[in-house]
């Protein structure tokens, strides 16, 4: 198990939480209030601050429930939060509802945050990269030929 350390930027901050056991994501929820209209997108700030270990990074995703109820997702799905990041962590939602407007209150849970073990990689330039079946082909390339 590794450590990961939370810090408070405000006091009315909620420390993220799984909501079952065994669950991967972590909920993060609001620390502002603010309305969505149809199709508006902002930037939400949780009121906390994250040390992702070393090796690792963190990955804000969407939460289902917010997402199939109200098309509420997060715009740069997964958002990525490096290890030696320590700002505020604050997730861009977007209202994908083309009627409904939609209020993020206070403690709402908005994403959740997965933290994965990141490989160090070591680029090396090549003339020629190794075959492989995929090939070049390109995005769609798995539908049925």
């Amino acid at each position: 198990m590794i450590e990961l350390a939370i810090q408070r930027l405000r006091e009315d901050a909620v420390v993220p939480a799984r909501a079952y056991p065994g669950d991967a994501g972590l909920d993060l929820a609001a620390c502002e209030r603010l309305e969505l209209g149809p199709g508006e997108r902002a930037v939400v700030g949780t009121g906390l601050a994250v040390a992702i270990p070393e090796g690792y990074a963190g990955f804000v995703q969407p939460r289902s429930g917010l997402a199939s109820r109200h098309g509420i997702s997060v715009v740069n799905a997964p958002g990525l939060i490096d290890s030696g990041y320590r700002g505020e962590l604050r997730v861009v939602l977007l209202n994908t509802d083309r009627a409904e407007s939609f209020v993020v209150e206070p403690g709402m849970r908005i994403a959740q945050l997965v933290v994965l073990p990141v490989p160090q990689l070591e680029l090396v330039e090549t003339e020629e990269l190794p075959e492989s079946e995929r090939g070049v082909r390109g995005f769609g390339s798995s539908r049925a030929r």
